[in-house]
């Protein structure tokens, strides 16, 4: 009789694109605007961490599951650059692997998007943010709202049936009007998924010194949750709507993942592996990355919260006996609610809380 084989793992991978026109106001992501020249030699050093991590992470042919290109801006980088890895990593796709791009309006040309659906990718994602101007001139963005709508509207008639945008909410100045303003004109391009991101001041950023150009409105950002789902746009996780991206879905069930580039991360089991940040340490030596151990308790916390916050829920195992008897007090009170496994938040914007208040 002949032995049957292993089933291929199921992965995800991730690759790190840092480089940008220009630093929004808001951006704390591994980015950089004057480094241009180091492209052609970033992509290859991606080809050579690659081919490192397929043997470490022990990848079989046809096990990737999905593709998230991020950064910084993938749209910055011409598709001939990036057909080497494509070409590397074709044998280990799966036959129905999601292969996702990021891009910005401006520098997401007709070309750019013919040239990277030629090489497989079948979703894209817009960081529109606003079509308001004067909005995008508050963030720091490079677009203006006419190159938003072109850019989606290109994006489909280069073929790309799964489209989604980001938008920004609870800036300094936003109200209803703004924001229905934001939708319509999202609403009214051929989108399958939209990010509602609420405003965030990270350090390091130049809004680290304007914490002002935040603002505190709770019942804002509800409407902005609910105006989306009643446009057509189900929730799935706390700043998610719509068609799932299934990278982020892998992400929050802790599936194993590698991160290529300056700035990725990498997720094995109980471990992370962050490669060098800096562009000069990635060139020096792509594979050599440090190493994040991660308790079995780290691991359980990071599936509460991630769980509550989505459609992904929690499973009762994942609880003591003491959080069980304090999740079933919240269904009770239809704070959570049963399901045959475990349990499902039915507001994200209280996921922290109940997380909190589940443990021990």
């Amino acid at each position: 009789m002949k032995r049957r084989e292993n089933p291929p793992k199921n992965m995800l991978l991730y690759l790190h694109i840092p480089y940008c026109d220009s630093k929004c106001h808001y951006c704390s992501f591994n980015s950089y605007t004057d480094r241009f020249d180091t492209r052609p030699l970033y992509m290859q050093a991606l080809l050579k961490q690659l081919q490192r991590e397929l043997e470490r992470f022990d990848v079989r042919k046809g096990s990737i599951e999905t593709l998230f290109i991020g950064g910084g801006t993938p749209s910055t980088v011409h598709p001939d650059l990036y057909a080497p890895l494509f070409e590397t990593l074709r044998p280990y796709l799966a036959d129905n692997a999601e292969l996702s791009s990021e891009a910005n309006p401006n520098s997401a040309s007709p070309a750019w998007l013919q040239g990277m659906r030629e090489l497989g990718i079948n979703r894209i994602s817009f960081g529109v943010q606003s079509f308001d101007a004067a909005k995008l001139g508050r963030l720091g963005r490079a677009h203006s709202p006419r190159q938003a709508v072109e850019a989606v509207e290109a994006a489909a008639e280069a073929g790309f049936e799964r489209i989604s945008l980001d938008l920004i909410y609870n800036c300094a100045g936003d109200d209803r009007v703004l924001l229905e303003g934001d939708l319509n004109r999202a609403f009214a391009l051929p989108i399958t998924h939209l990010s509602a991101y609420e405003l965030t001041i990270e350090a390091g950023t130049p809004f680290a010194r304007t914490p002002e150009a935040r603002q505190e409105d709770v019942p804002l950002a509800r409407w902005m949750a609910d105006e989306i789902a009643a446009r057509g746009l189900a929730p799935y996780e706390i700043s998610n709507f719509g068609d799932p991206c299934r990278h982020n879905l892998g992400y929050w069930q802790l599936q194993d993942y590698i991160g290529l580039g300056a700035g990725a991360v990498g997720f094995l089991k109980d471990r992370r592996f962050y490669p060098s940040r800096s562009i000069d340490g990635y060139l020096a030596d792509p594979p050599a990355h440090t190493v994040e151990e991660l308790t079995p308790e780290n691991l359980r916390m990071e599936r509460l919260f991630l769980g509550l916050r989505s459609r992904l829920g929690i499973d009762r195992e994942l609880l003591t006996p003491t959080e069980r008897g304090r999740a079933e007090l919240l269904v009770k009170e239809g704070k959570l609610c049963r399901r045959p496994e475990g349990y499902e938040n039915p507001d994200f914007f209280l996921a922290d809380e109940i997380a909190l208040y589940l443990l021990d």
